[in-house]
């Protein structure tokens, strides 16, 4: 009766030297007729990059990835590994930068405010809030201009290799940039363009004029399209550190607080994105009255706050009525949703004020999913309503629910002891054992619970090689699990 020869491969730390050899002496020939792929790849790999092939043992440690370079390549040249710890940590580094920077490109809709005194009112630009915006949209756009420099010096794993192991790595800086530009190239690119300096500083300033009607908040809304792109971008890079770590987030507190974040950071774009609605329906109905007055330019120009304090807008606002006819308090206007931005001087406060204000309206619409909302017959005031709707039961559903298995989780262990706990008392009553009995199994239960914490230990061990539960048994390393039963069985 033959059996068959099996072959034991130890796994060691990086910093372990290998003492004893993994094959045997007559498992040379074999290893000498290995698959072409794995022969031929490793001569590239050390000729082209990691340098002579002495140097092979220290390069290609199994569990920590390194960054492949020569000592005479330099360093913006050197290709890195996407499994290394460089890696690792800047798509941690970027997936914090992204999210502040999808909190400053809202801030750009809290720039028009409406100004003027009691009697009248004009549309003018917070100039403090445009020089702040843009200085963190433009430190944001760096960081992602930095990650797109990253990419192009990224090796990347070949599809046809990944049959076997982990697969070969293409270090050449040709094919990662042709992958890389046939990929995902064109939206990182959209993703770093500055739109929102290059509109508020360049296109709204040089179309501001008086036949302008004062339209150009439609062009801060054309800034919300590069939000996508940017949002899209946080699924690989969280796809990414999930891939090489298994989670985002290492408790679960922070996993909970993270999606807290993403929920209060959906509650901020659409608070802010209902302030410069509400600044354009006010404006929409100066307007409509100035079309039923006899100079319907003069009008138009008048409610600019450049020409605030001018004698021919001083003689227009004491014999106009369209701030009269335009006051929220009479009804004669029909703001609907926004009528609370207008009523309470929202659209006129300080930034603060109206930024919390409008955080806490976001918050309280997606919660409610818009219910006690009260639209008019404006399609597009409907239709933000509807969004509204749809947004809300989306992410409540996605993000609370992943905040509450996160916190569920931290007691899920505590539960399942509990029960187990039960299930014993019934067992010992079922069984009528005597006090004695009942006593000891209760201090036994109580001792495992605090010696392992709900933590199966048998079942983990049992999942490892022979040779990592014989080192496990030393007391050294794992005093404590010298003694269970798999190891002494198995050891």
């Amino acid at each position: 009766m033959e059996f068959k020869k099996e072959k034991l491969v130890r796994f060691y730390s990086d910093g372990k030297q290998q003492k004893e050899t993994l094959w045997g002496k007559n498992d040379s020939i074999h290893l000498e007729k290995s698959s072409s792929t794995y022969r031929n790849s490793l001569p590239s790999m050390v000729n082209g990059v990691l340098g002579a092939r002495s140097r092979l043992p220290e390069t290609c440690n199994i569990g920590r990835s390194k960054v492949f370079s020569q000592e005479s390549t330099p360093w913006y040249k050197t290709i890195l590994d996407p499994g290394s710890d460089i890696v690792l940590q800047w798509n941690r580094v970027f997936i914090v930068s992204c999210l502040l920077a999808l909190f400053v490109d809202p801030l750009y809709f809290y720039l028009p405010a409406v100004g003027g005194d009691e009697k009248t009112s004009c549309v003018k630009t917070d100039l403090k809030l445009r020089i702040v915006a843009t200085l963190f949209r433009t430190i944001a756009d760096l960081f992602y201009l930095l990650h797109m420099i990253i990419k192009f010096r990224t090796a990347y794993v070949a599809p046809s290799t990944r049959v076997f192991g982990r697969g070969e790595l293409v270090m050449d800086p040709k094919k990662i940039a042709r992958r890389y530009l046939r990929s995902d190239f064109f939206i990182d690119l959209i993703a770093t363009l500055p739109l929102p300096q290059i509109v508020i500083w360049f296109i709204i300033p040089a179309t501001r004029s008086s036949r302008t009607d004062h339209k150009n908040n439609a062009l801060a809304l054309i800034v919300l399209l590069q939000y996508v792109p940017r949002l899209y971008l946080i699924f690989p890079l969280s796809s990414e550190i999930i891939k090489a770590t298994g989670v985002v987030t290492k408790t679960a507190w922070a996993g909970a607080a993270y999606n807290l974040l993403l929920y209060m950071l959906a509650s901020h774009v659409l608070g802010a994105a209902w302030y410069l609605l509400s600044v354009d329906r006010y404006t929409s109905c100066w307007k409509k009255e100035c079309k039923k007055e006899v100079n319907t330019t003069l009008c138009l120009d008048c409610l600019d706050c450049d020409v605030f304090n001018h004698d021919d807008r001083n003689k227009w606002a004491s014999s106009t009525k369209v701030f009269n006819n335009c006051d929220a308090k009479d009804d004669t206007f029909d703001y609907g949703i926004f009528k609370n931005a207008v009523t309470k001087k929202v659209v006129s406060s300080a930034f603060f004020e109206k930024y919390f204000y409008c955080l806490w309206w976001g918050l309280q619409q997606l919660s409610s999913y818009g219910q006690n909302l009260s639209t008019s017959t404006f399609i597009g005031e409907t239709s933000f309503a509807i969004l509204i709707a749809i947004l809300g039961l989306v992410l409540f559903a996605h993000l609370i629910g992943n905040m509450q298995t996160y916190l569920q989780s931290m007691t899920v262990r505590l539960e399942e002891w509990r029960l187990k706990r039960r299930d014993t008392e019934e067992w010992m009553r079922h069984r009528q054992l005597p006090e004695d009995l009942k006593h000891r199994v209760r201090r036994f239960v109580q001792y495992k619970w605090l010696a392992t914490r709900g933590v199966d230990e048998e079942t983990i061990l049992r999942g490892l090689p022979a040779d990592l539960r014989r080192d496990i048994q030393r007391p050294p390393m794992f005093g404590p699990c010298s003694t269970c039963p798999i190891l002494l069985t198995n050891g």
